[in-house]
């Protein structure tokens, strides 16, 4: 019943000429920002499958941006999301020890904030891997239950709240302390951003079948 119910939501969606519009809007935006991060892949059979790949992932992550997977503001022009942007963000690490003692499941979209040269930035990456006291993201790799990253000094784990989780999806940066131009997110945060299970930020999405 449900996929009936999505496949029938998105046949009117696209019946409809401004959900067209913007649909255009973002598959031209993210062919274009895609590929001019892929001119300097310097592997050519990466590049290849890649290419190969893309058509997939753009026309999925346009479609779930259309079909209201992400409730944020969307500026469909510059694919992107736009909320305003607040203070830079703090937690204590034992806040994100007890959030994760309790709550770590592969599949869980999570915040990471990076500082790299005194500009801290807000990313979103997933959960797959889960073993005692530690957790594996796909992007950021290994980290404790406190947030620490085992890999690299510049990355931390946080709790997600819905704050850090619009931050992320917004590309919201701070130079110091002071509000930066926010990044555009590539294609793959775009995609994660769906996977929030955005009425409850702190619980896995559960996609039913």
């Amino acid at each position: 019943m449900e996929k009936y119910h999505s496949s029938r939501q998105q046949t009117t969606i696209w019946q409809d000429e401004a959900s067209r519009l913007i649909f255009a809007e973002l598959v031209n935006v993210f062919y274009t920002r895609e590929i001019s991060t892929l001119v300097n892949e310097p592997d050519p059979i990466r590049l290849k499958r890649v290419l190969q790949s893309l058509p997939y992932y753009v026309e999925r992550a346009a479609t779930h941006i259309v079909l209201g997977e992400v409730p944020l503001e969307l500026d469909s022009h510059n694919g992107c999301w736009i909320a305003t942007q607040k203070k830079k963000p703090l937690q204590e690490s034992s806040v994100i020890n007890t959030y994760y003692h309790n709550n770590a499941v592969v599949g869980l979209v999570v915040p990471i904030v990076q500082e790299v040269q005194h500009e801290t930035g807000i990313y979103i990456d997933m959960i797959d891997q889960v073993k005692s006291q530690s957790v594996h993201c796909n992007e950021f790799g290994w980290f404790d239950f406190s947030g620490k990253s085992q890999e690299s000094s510049k990355s931390k784990l946080l709790k997600p709240n819905k704050a850090l989780m619009t931050a992320a999806c917004c590309g919201h940066r701070w130079h110091y302390h002071k509000i930066a131009t926010p990044r555009l997110l590539g294609l793959r945060e775009m995609l994660l951003a769906s996977s929030i299970n955005w009425p409850n930020v702190t619980k896995k999405k559960i996609v039913s079948g």
